[in-house]
């Protein structure tokens, strides 16, 4: 762990030995691609409890979000759709703010994207936000600030692009300036890694 006592993003993937795009952290598991630690190349054993426990890490790491927060956009998603509350879920993880900015190609990762909305450089319908985790609807445009394009974050996802356009947005560019919309709802197949819908409900179903 670092001196904040966070857990090194390429350590986080290790763990759940997958890379997580979100984290923008790629090459994560090319040279070790078995769990940290010194036992970490022995096969691992697993609980009913640790694979609960890691799906709901792998979309926890990947979107950027602390466990309060989580739990508390998972309560909307239950109010919304009690039978298939994941499906939700992802919906409104997909359509925050600062998800949106990385999946339109604006930044290399979550946390560069939340910097970018952070520092005043996203606009929303043309006007400046600076909430991240506000969830935007089908329809709305993101934009940078003009002096953004030129940034090295921008500059950077630019080049090197970590995931493809998804279906459910599109991007145009005039004049070296790149704008986005949301066009249709996220669905399930919206995340971009492998994980088990089910046994994320019964991680939660567990412990309220």
């Amino acid at each position: 762990m670092n001196r904040k006592g966070k857990t090194p993003r390429f350590k986080k993937q290790r763990r759940l030995l997958m890379e997580l795009p979100g984290m923008g952290k790629a090459g994560a598991m090319e040279r070790k691609p078995y769990p940290p630690g010194q036992h970490g190349q022995q096969r691992r054993k697993y609980s009913e409890f640790g694979l609960q426990l890691e799906e709901k890490q792998k979309l926890r790491f990947h979107y950027g979000i602390r466990e309060e927060q989580f739990r508390r956009i998972i309560g909307k998603a239950q109010k919304s759709s009690n039978s298939n509350w994941v499906e939700s879920l992802v919906n409104l993880l997909e359509k925050r703010l600062d998800n949106v900015v990385f999946r339109l190609g604006f930044a290399p990762s979550i946390p560069a994207a939340k910097q970018l909305v952070s520092h005043g450089k996203v606009l929303l319908n043309g006007k400046r936000v600076t909430i991240s985790s506000q969830v935007i609807r089908v329809g709305d445009i993101v934009s940078l600030k003009e002096d953004a394009y030129q940034n090295q974050v921008y500059l950077q996802a630019k080049q090197n692009p970590r995931l493809p356009l998804p279906t459910f947005m599109t991007k145009e560019e005039k004049g070296g300036l790149e704008t986005g919309r949301l066009t249709d709802e996220p669905n399930i197949e919206a995340v971009p890694f492998t994980f088990e819908p089910g046994l994320v409900i019964s991680y939660y179903s567990l412990r309220g």
